[in-house]
């Protein structure tokens, strides 16, 4: 055969195609996903009972009055940046209350001042809805529970019935950032571990706040170096923004303004609920001094080693990583000289994970079966939903004269989040001893894997997924 008659019988090579560009993803194309695969009937009647949820509290909310003092501050704060005021100088309020974050903050309360009072009431309400809403989702993504269809249905019921949550009710009724904080950290902590901007979200959210910079130590504990140093990088890039726009504001804060508790609140009050308020209401006394110290530093070292023990333990324990950030974010609280309980708003993931341990507590094999997460569950949830502090006598001095039944009830937050550290303790030992592992020996994290992914099926067996 020719060449030329070669080259006829064989068809001619065509030019490769290049590939198809990928449907690129909106930001809202996994919510709207999620909800067409929701059930419908569920779907329908959860959004039927968060309405009348909201309804109800906007009734409640309207007849008790919100002053939503927090929010007024912001505002007074941005403005003083705006007007290139003194903004530590500044009170405000029939309270006088001052000027308490970084200049960093302030700089991002700036849009406050160009809307009215009676506007900004109605938007950062609805606001802090949504984000209770957020905060659901990404506590769901956390734990890996339930599964994805049923977790709009969740979303929907923490955002109508959440609102009754003390923490959230008093946030709402300040008009606090504090669910915008915990969205920021808890989104962070939520990806991939491979990421390089994995820690900015914490870094920004310690800039406005300086407590969650402990999730940053957290990060450095659990093996997530990279993470941790970009976390601590970006909050000295929001230092060197606020020393750059407002440079004495910023001087003042850190040598002066930081240390000095008295702008921020009294420590004894029942508002108080950090390890230190509690152990002040019980030596009767404004200064705890050194003993309360020692009762935080305490409650840090031991909150943070239970949370890189629970991190570590993923070969034999679910939701690990969700019981480390957990009992991180429980030890942020705690440790804080003063958390105002609007600040505990960390009970949604914490409410939410206890809820996952009771729905696969039949599956569990008979030897970690010892504890009872219903009842846990149950008694947690009625902790933040009893506004316990708010029932005892406290007006004028009152709170540095509780008897001892008043203690418990006073301080029912540092409470709960001592029970939970040990709660988390036993969880690990428990799982680590049934499946024949060491307790001390804590296995490196493996490299690659996504934080809140859970367990792996390789990893140990898999527990029933049905709610």
């Amino acid at each position: 055969m020719s060449t030329v008659q070669e080259e006829r019988r064989t068809p001619p090579r065509r030019p490769e195609q290049p590939p198809a560009p990928a449907a690129r993803r909106r930001p809202f194309d996994a919510p709207l996903a999620a909800l067409r695969a929701a059930p419908r009937r569920p779907l329908a009647l959860a959004t039927a009972l968060a309405l009348v949820s909201l309804l109800c509290y906007a009734t409640v909310r309207h007849y008790v009055g919100t002053s939503m003092v927090d929010m007024i501050v912001y505002r007074a704060e941005g403005a003083a940046v705006a007007d290139g005021h003194d903004l530590y100088a500044l009170r405000v309020t029939e309270w006088s209350l001052p000027a308490t974050y970084p200049p960093f903050a302030a700089m991002l309360f700036v849009p406050t001042t160009w809307f009215g009072i009676g506007f900004l009431r109605v938007a950062i309400t609805t606001g802090n809805v949504a984000l209770l809403a957020v905060l659901a989702h990404l506590s769901f993504k956390l734990v890996g529970w339930p599964r994805r269809e049923l977790r709009p249905v969740g979303v929907v019921l923490i955002a109508g019935l959440g609102v009754w949550l003390e923490p959230v009710f008093t946030t709402l009724r300040y008009g606090q950032i504090n669910l915008a904080l915990a969205c920021l950290i808890l989104w962070d902590l939520t990806r991939p571990d491979g990421r390089r901007s994995k820690g900015v979200a914490i870094g920004i959210a310690a800039g406005i706040k300086l407590t969650p910079g402990l999730f940053a130590v957290y990060l450095l504990i659990t093996g997530r170096v990279r993470a941790a140093f970009v976390a601590g990088l970006t909050f000295l890039a929001t230092f060197a923004l606020g020393a750059a726009v407002l440079p004495g504001a910023t001087w003042g804060f850190w040598t002066k303004y930081l240390y000095d508790s008295s702008r921020v609140g009294k420590t004894e009050i029942v508002d108080n609920q950090s390890v230190r308020g509690a152990v002040a209401r019980l030596l009767h006394s404004a200064d705890p001094g050194t003993l309360a110290t020692l009762a935080s530093g305490t409650v840090a070292l031991t909150g943070l080693a239970i949370a890189a023990w629970a991190h570590r333990s993923s070969r034999w324990t679910p939701r690990a990583e969700a019981w480390g950030i957990c009992c991180a974010a429980v030890t942020a609280v705690l440790i804080s000289p003063i958390s105002w309980t609007h600040h505990w708003v960390w009970c949604v993931p914490v409410l939410v994970l206890l809820a996952a341990e009771a729905a696969h507590e039949r599956s569990r094999p008979a030897a970690v079966r010892r504890m009872r997460w219903r009842p846990i569950l149950a008694a947690t949830l009625l902790a933040f939903l009893s506004f316990g502090m708010w029932i005892v006598p406290h007006k004028g001095d009152l709170d540095l004269h509780l008897p001892l039944l008043h203690q418990f009830p006073a301080d029912v937050y540092p409470i709960v989040g001592i029970c939970f550290l040990a709660l988390a303790a036993l969880r690990v030992r428990a799982r680590r001893k049934a499946a024949g592992a060491p307790l001390a020996a804590l296995p490196q994290q493996r490299p690659g894997r996504a934080a809140g992914a859970g367990r792996r099926a390789d990893d140990a067996p898999r527990e029933s997924q049905q709610a």
